[in-house]
């Protein structure tokens, strides 16, 4: 019975196990997914594997055949240099982000050149594709930017030597090799091997694909620590070319926007030789068909007959309108470069289309000149000017613009740049390519080089030559909004003084309407003129009016009037044109070419006039002039206030006064004292000579002194400097004038001086007032005191009061 009983518990065990076999085992021999994982140690495992699914992720490549790659891939480290460098690259060298992308797409157009190249020897090289172009695809799903061109691609040594060397750039070498052979084109952008890094700044692993005609096709990985190459296991998936595909970092996800990237291509390789595709996507309108409704079933009491049923041919397709987006690549460089053809064969709707689509101007331009240099630094370039001035032109003087776009070999590389143009011409606008500048390895900014300054040169040059070239009803509008920007122009360029200054146009007396040049003015000057007279003010009429010209415009000298604020410190800078110097009309030394026989009259009248100058310059007016002296330049004015040949004008003291820096008062400009100038003809000037002389110190002579002085200064576009006793002064000379006795005052009758009156009853009433409070004050302690007993008329008082 034991031996029984044991026997049971024997077949009873063996059947557990086998039960145990069958669950683990299926009938296929297969093991369950989660067999010998633990809970914590399954989800680790996944998680994983999600990550690297996440961050790398190949067209054809599982998560499994990724990692057998690695595991077979090359490894290599970079040399400590490279990792200073490189840091140097991701941090400090590039200081826009956005131009990986120039970097990428220059590069593959170098790939493209060089294929193309190699075909004009042997077809054979294109054998696998013949479309040499550039394609970008961003994968927002798995944060990753592809770019890839059909260029001539790498072999496993070139991604070795060419990506895990910092400075070791193909480009460079190709172009060696051809100065060693055949003289071929040298239109290469990539010169320094630093460009392709510029990935970094935007992604944490770059993965390079490449298929050279002369070998396979093969991986480069990097996370800018390290890198790996290993033959790619999906065999020739390109053909021909190269795949750059950028991993994002979270903080550059907007590069994979459509609109960021069509901005960036457009901002920097819209000119690239080669078209650049990029995979877009699009809302279209499609039909799509209704499925039709199942048979309608006869209703109860309703028969097959009584169902209505449509004859076919009155069946239509039912179909509705959806929204469906479709994908396709779209062109994104269409516009061709016009400055590389020749000036002959561009229309003048070609300049002015390409005009409008990089200025962003909706107008079109005022003239354009279209040039190529070539010597020392070779390059192209087309010049616009703009049809009105922008509204900030001169608010922001001197600022950087974006007005002229820098490229090298057709590349964008900057419009920040303040040594392109001076100042002075910030407004032009163009494009400027060439194909021999230096470039410093970022290719964001240049080297301050003797090849920028002579392009810079040249530029300045070829914009003077457009504007000189004007047709005259052009260039009137032109001065009209650009006008200040040429005088500013003869302060700060003394290189280009004297083209800048036939450039200059003013009013003349010459003329009543519209501007005069100088060249013009010369043309039309007098016998032994030997100065350009100008006179400066606030509008014309001032100038015409001033008495500085009285006797220049009587002798038919013409005279250039100046009213703009900056015109006399423009006349400042220039101080003359083709060998006439500049005159100020206002100042002295003013040479009319008197005859000997006026310059006789004139010692002779010094001679009577000798007592009141000496008078006018050491008592009357000692603290407002220099001297006085006899005038040949005035004809109908008593007297006039002359600046000397290095003092200021009228109208520069004007100025100098409204400045918003000026010292208050302006005591740094009243110090300077004038010349007094007197017309020994004028009535007022006798009366004045003949008063002094009988009294020097009569008042009368003192006060018209005095009062011709104060006219003097006003008529000579000076401020006065004590206007209260100007007023005095004029108060009594018209007193005199008209037999007013001296110490008249003025009465007001006391019925129209209202506030007065009314003054003087609000002062009666706050006396009442103050009477009646007091008086009140007073009687208020007699009413309220107990009435006082009689007092004994002794002198003593009572003892029980003591």
């Amino acid at each position: 019975m034991k031996i029984y009983l044991l026997g049971i518990c024997c077949l009873l065990a063996l059947s557990g196990l086998t039960k145990a076999e069958d669950e683990a085992v299926d009938i296929d021999g297969t093991v369950e997914e989660d067999l010998g994982k633990s809970t914590i140690g399954s989800k680790t495992d996944d998680e994983t594997v999600e990550r690297e699914e996440e961050a790398i992720k190949l067209d054809g490549l599982n998560v499994s055949q990724m990692k057998a790659m690695r595991d077979a891939a090359e490894k290599h480290e970079y040399q400590a240099e490279v990792n200073r460098m490189m840091k140097l690259i991701i941090n400090s060298l590039y200081r826009n982000k956005e131009i990986f992308l120039r970097e990428l797409i220059s590069n593959a157009s170098d790939a493209l050149d060089k294929i193309r190249f190699m075909s004009l020897t042997d077809p054979n090289v294109l054998s696998a594709t013949s479309d040499l172009k550039v394609m970008i695809k961003p994968d927002k799903e798995n944060h990753a930017l592809h770019i890839i061109d059909t260029g001539i691609g790498m072999t496993r040594q070139d991604l070795v030597k060419n990506l895990g060397t910092i400075a070791k750039s193909g480009t460079s070498e190709f172009l060696a090799k051809m100065e060693e052979g055949e003289n071929m084109s040298q239109d290469l952008i990539g010169q320094f091997g630093v460009g392709f890094y510029s990935s970094f700044l935007v992604a944490d692993t770059v993965v390079v694909t490449s298929k050279h005609n002369d070998d396979e096709q093969y991986i480069w990985e990097s996370d800018a620590g390290s890198f790996s190459v290993s033959k790619d296991p999906r065999g020739d998936t390109l053909g021909r070319g190269t795949q750059i595909s950028l991993f994002m970092k979270e903080e550059a996800y907007d590069f994979l926007e459509e609109h960021t990237i069509k901005d960036l291509v457009v901002k920097y390789s819209q000119f690239i030789n080669f078209p650049i595709h990029l995979w877009t996507s699009k809302t279209e309108k499609v039909e799509e068909p209704i499925e039709e409704e199942e048979k309608a079933e006869p209703k109860e009491g309703e028969t097959d007959d009584d169902v209505k049923v449509e004859d076919e041919d009155d069946e239509k397709p039912k179909v509705r309108m959806v929204d469906k987006t479709v994908y396709d690549w779209e062109v994104m460089n269409d516009n061709k470069p016009i400055w590389l053809r020749a000036p002959k064969d561009v229309e003048t709707e070609d300049y002015n289309a390409f005009y409008k689509s990089f200025s962003k101007d909706t107008d079109e331009p005022l003239a354009h000149v279209h040039f190529s240099a070539e010597g020392e630094v070779t390059f192209r370039s087309i010049l616009y000017v703009p049809k009105t001035a922008p509204y900030d032109l001169y608010q922001d003087y001197g600022k950087a613009t974006d007005n002229i776009k820098m490229y090298v070999k057709r590349v964008f590389i900057t419009d920040d740049f303040e040594e392109m143009m001076p100042k002075y011409l910030s407004f032009i606008k163009g494009v400027v390519d060439s194909d021999d500048l230096p470039l410093n390895v970022s290719r964001e900014t240049l080297q301050q080089n003797k090849l920028l300054r002579v392009i810079k040169k040249k530029l300045v040059r070829k914009a003077l030559d457009m504007l000189k070239k004007m047709s005259d009803e052009d260039y009137e509008k032109f001065y009209k909004e650009f006008g200040t920007n040429v005088k500013l122009g003869v302060m700060e360029d003394h290189s280009n003084r004297n083209r800048l200054a036939k450039l200059l146009r003013w009013q003349s007396s010459n003329s009543d309407e519209g501007l005069t040049s100088l060249t013009s003015y010369l043309e039309r000057m007098k016998e032994k003129q030997d100065h350009i007279y100008f006179m400066t003010g606030t509008s014309r009429a001032e100038c015409e009016k001033s008495p500085f010209v009285e006797k220049l415009l009587k002798k038919g000298y013409e005279v250039l009037y100046l009213v703009d604020p900056i015109d006399e410190y423009t006349v400042q800078n220039l101080p003359e044109f083709e060998g006439k110097k500049f005159q100020n009309a206002a100042k002295e030394n003013l040479n009319l070419n008197e005859s000997d026989k006026a310059k006789e009259t004139m010692e002779v009248l010094g001679r009577e006039f000798d007592t009141l100058l000496n008078g006018l310059k050491d008592k009357i007016l000692s603290s407002g002039i220099e001297k006085a002296v006899l005038s040949t330049r005035l004809v109908g004015s008593p007297c006039a206030l002359v600046a000397s040949q290095y003092g200021h004008s009228g109208n520069m003291e004007r100025i100098m006064k409204s400045q918003a820096y000026a010292k208050a008062g302006g005591a740094d400009i009243n110090i300077q004292k004038k010349i007094l100038e007197l017309n020994p003809f004028h009535p007022l000037v006798k009366e004045l000579n003949t008063l002094y002389k009988a009294d020097p110190e009569s008042d009368s002579a003192k006060d018209l002194a005095n009062s011709l002085y104060d006219t003097a200064l006003l008529r000579s576009g000076y401020s006065l400097r004590d206007t209260t006793a100007f007023s005095d002064r004029m108060d009594k000379l018209l007193r005199r004038s008209f037999n007013v006795d001296a110490d008249a005052q003025v009465e007001i009758p006391p019925e129209l001086d209202e506030e007065e009156e009314a003054k003087a009853e609000e002062d009666s009433a706050e006396e009442s007032a103050e009477e009646e409070v007091a008086a009140d004050e007073e009687a208020a302690p007699a009413e309220d005191a107990p009435a006082e007993e009689p007092v004994a008329e002794s002198s003593e008082a009572p003892k029980d009061e003591l």
